[in-house]
């Protein structure tokens, strides 16, 4: 029974890690762009958008297809740097030990 005392403790403490790894995530900010920076959008390591900043030259009712496109483009971009922000945040708190397959964090 020692040993299941001791591995209850490693849970408690893994669980405190998690709980502040995701505290940090709302104060990790990460940019993507597209168009060669001509859009760009920020989002938090919670997938949250804060901002997005499109350069002027764009702004032509002619070019609206484009925009658009641009700006899914960015924000795939985003996502993909917030998730690997997630990825790298939860590595250092497990510890190295990878996930089971489908488990996503944050929760």
């Amino acid at each position: 029974m020692k040993n299941l005392g001791e591995m209850m403790k490693q849970v408690q403490a893994m669980q405190s890690r998690m709980a502040e790894a995701q505290a940090k995530l709302d104060h990790v900010s990460v940019t993507g762009q597209s168009g060669g920076g001509l859009v760009q959008v920020t989002f938090t390591g919670k997938g949250q958008m804060t901002g997005i900043v499109i350069d002027p030259t764009l702004l032509k009712a002619d070019e609206k297809d484009i925009l658009e496109d641009l700006i899914v483009a960015a924000c795939n971009d985003a996502k993909v740097k917030a998730e690997a922000a997630v990825a790298e945040e939860m590595k250092q708190v497990t510890g190295g030990m990878s996930l089971p397959p489908g488990m996503k964090l944050p929760f």
